[in-house]
């Protein structure tokens, strides 16, 4: 039933695409961020219904979307400079067969995040896609928390909807990104048009967060945690009673941690001794590694560059037995370990070329979404209050994933491209509205200007024949 389900629900989308082409938009990022294609075993796993939706969308808007004014922006300049970029060093990568697997969906969501934002030219597209993405992210943050609930959860334990430890499905990588979601879903629970704001829909979205912030804890990824802190620091920000809030929090820790699990408590508390634990430990080796690396090979090694690391490190072990506590040191030795780091990543995949556009990207990113936080929150435009407070959220949503991608490797993780075209499409809306201002205000003006005075009747004047020709006139007199 599961997969006759996801196989209509797909269908539905690409059918209804035919005569909303934007649909088809929508349909590629829920693809991309639930792989239906992985839960299902029928024809949605046989077909790559991810190309199939990239394609239809592309041609679809090619054929029948409104392309007037249509421009590109500097970062999706940057994006399409990354592409190219990525495609050099994949032709030369060090391990060529991985780094093609890699290339085949990296390439379509650099693709597609400098696409999308020429789609995106009403308020309703832009919340649609915001939709699609909170929602598509808590399908698998709502299944894991009921999980985690049961007493399912556990680091590399955790069974979301397909024992798949890849993508979204990967414990670190949808810690992060869940807590990516929240200030979304709530931007969405109080401007959202969709779903009118109501306490049904807050009630829904506080629910979301709160499945998204026990991704974490089911997961058991340190990664989460760091993230739920720096989100709640980002909201003291934005939020008028900042005195309830603090108290909320504390509160709401207070009552938290006696009911959190002990294999949690004691996994985050590595995170004050990375060389007590073997996993933290083995992500600063590989971090020393790729510096090293890349001085060697400035233009980095290609995708999967990793594989031919070697590193060895000292790992601190303490046992207690009873009053006594004995420490040791064991020396670790490991071959062909990821980078765990988004920028360590770009680092040693794609040198400092590659790493500087990326850096550059998501920095122009943060600087963008709080000039147009700013502009628009105070006295905003009628019908223009949602404009401040969605670049507010967009700009939480990838503070919080820039400093995820410090301990996980999600430098070309789709769902964080789709964030940027999703912020590239805001700002060239809020472009539009300033355009159509002017245009307002130049017409306004050709409307105030007094009418030009009526020029003064000819008077023919004769001049005696010794002047010769009048001026332009060359028949003489």
């Amino acid at each position: 039933m599961t997969n006759l389900a996801l196989t209509a629900f797909v269908l539905a989308f690409f059918i209804a695409g035919m005569s909303r082409p934007f649909l088809l938009v929508l349909a590629y990022a829920y693809i991309d961020i639930v792989s239906p294609q992985k839960i299902g075993w029928g024809p949605l796993g046989s077909l790559s219904i991810s190309l199939v939706a990239f394609v239809l969308a592309v041609v679809m808007w090619a054929a029948r979307e409104d392309k007037s004014g249509m421009r590109l922006s500097s970062r999706q300049g940057l994006m399409l400079a990354l592409l190219v970029y990525c495609g050099l060093t994949t032709l030369g990568a060090d391990f060529p067969v991985e780094a093609a697997a890699k290339w085949d969906w990296v390439w379509k969501a650099l693709i597609f995040a400098i696409f999308l934002p020429l789609t995106l030219r009403t308020r309703l597209r832009i919340e649609a896609l915001t939709l699609i993405m909170v929602l598509g992210v808590a399908v698998i943050t709502i299944d894991g928390a009921l999980k985690t609930l049961a007493g399912g959860g556990g680091y590399g334990e955790l069974k979301l909807l397909v024992n798949d430890n890849t993508g979204l499905y990967e414990g670190s990588i949808i810690s992060t990104v869940s807590i990516c979601t929240i200030p979304l879903a709530f931007w969405l629970a109080t401007y959202g048009t969709v779903f009118r704001p109501g306490w049904m829909v807050r009630l829904f979205a506080i629910g979301v967060s709160f499945s998204a912030i026990l991704m974490p804890v089911g997961t058991q990824a340190r990664t989460g945690l760091i993230c739920v802190a720096v989100l709640g620091l980002l909201k003291l920000r934005s939020t008028r009673r900042r005195a309830t809030y603090l108290v909320l929090i504390g509160l709401g820790a207070a009552i938290a941690m006696p009911l959190l699990p002990a294999s949690f408590t004691e996994r985050m508390s590595t995170i004050q001794d990375h060389k007590a634990d073997q996993s933290a430990s083995t992500r600063v080796a590989v971090w020393q590694w790729t510096i090293e690396f890349a001085k060697t090979h400035p233009f980095g090694g290609g995708f999967d560059a990793f594989r031919q690391d070697t590193v060895s490190y000292d790992k601190v072990i303490t046992a207690t037995d009873g009053n006594s506590t004995a420490v040791r040191t064991e020396h670790v030795l490991e071959h062909g370990r990821a980078y765990h780091s988004s920028y360590f990543e770009m680092l040693g995949e794609q040198g400092y070329p590659g790493l500087g556009l990326w850096l550059l990207l998501h920095i122009l990113g943060v600087v963008q979404m709080e000039r147009i936080r700013r502009r628009y929150k105070t006295d905003p435009p009628d019908g223009m209050a949602w404009i401040s407070p969605l670049a507010d959220a967009l700009q939480q949503a990838q503070i919080v994933y820039l400093v995820g991608g410090s301990f996980v490797g999600i430098a070309f993780q789709p769902f964080c491209y789709m964030l940027v075209g999703l912020q590239c499409g805001l700002a060239a809306y809020v472009g539009r509205l300033d355009e159509a201002a002017m245009e307002a205000q130049r017409q306004a003006r050709l409307l105030r200007r007094p009418p030009a005075p009526a020029a003064a009747p000819a008077i023919a004047v004769r001049h005696p024949s010794t002047a010769g020709p009048l001026l332009g006139d060359g028949t003489p007199r």
